[in-house]
């Protein structure tokens, strides 16, 4: 199918261990959301479109989650704080008739309506019941390589009158538009001029600088410790 579970680049760690943590980091660009103006159309509560954006590894707190109001449809607008390569998207709903069937992604048309969802998508996935978030959708990389707005429209679900959504998880690499040094931090970064395809320091460089408590010596440079909850690199 079009779900597909994630795969390494070239000079992958020979190590197993830090899968987890690396996959974790991969799916930073919640932290690149411009969360002021995220707006989420036909949510039931006010706000809660937001919450669906966060870890991946807090993908099965169901006490966040955002349910659709009048009807089934629910349309995300996304800005970034920069310019982002969407490389693949993760749906994850409970595995009943409230969740999406099928998302359809729009580039760079700040504030869309439902009006406007009308017009041709970039791309359009059918979804799959995914109750564990372990479902990988790749995107046209070439069609989301220069993304400073995203909009997500889910028009179906499995056939309850409304929609549940308990996260979302995009993946790709983010890069600072604005001039001089691109700003650090844990989704995927990188200057215009480095080659992205590289992943041992950009893996190391994000999951080190983590909202999360510092347990760790910082001395220790090895990757295969490295878990996003307790570890700290500095």
């Amino acid at each position: 199918g079009a779900a597909m579970a994630h795969g390494h680049g070239p000079g992958r760690c020979r190590c197993c261990g830090e899968e987890a943590a690396e996959r974790g980091a991969a799916w930073g660009l919640y932290l690149r959301i411009d969360r002021q103006r995220l707006q989420c159309l036909n949510e039931r509560r006010e706000g809660s479109g937001a919450t669906v954006f966060r870890p991946w590894e807090e993908r099965g707190d169901r006490s966040q989650f955002v349910e659709s109001d009048d009807d089934e449809e629910l349309l995300f607008n996304i800005p970034f704080t920069g310019s982002v390569k969407l490389k693949g998207v993760i749906v994850m709903g409970e595995e009943d008739g409230t969740h999406p069937a099928e998302l359809r992604l729009f580039r760079n048309i700040p504030h869309m309506s439902f009006d406007d969802t009308a017009k041709e998508p970039e791309q359009t996935f059918s979804l799959s019941q995914d109750p564990l978030g372990e479902l990988e959708y790749p995107t046209k990389i070439a069609r989301f390589s220069n993304v400073y707005h995203l909009s997500m429209h889910f028009p179906k679900n499995f056939g309850a009158e409304t929609t549940k959504i308990f996260y979302i998880g995009l993946k790709g690499e983010w890069t600072e538009v604005s001039e001089g040094r691109v700003r650090e931090g844990p989704g995927f970064c990188f200057s215009r001029d480095s080659k992205p395809s590289i992943p041992t320091q950009a893996h190391r460089h994000q999951v080190t600088i983590c909202n999360y408590e510092a347990s760790a010596n910082p001395a220790d440079h090895k990757l295969e410790q490295i878990t996003p909850q307790t570890h700290f690199i500095s």
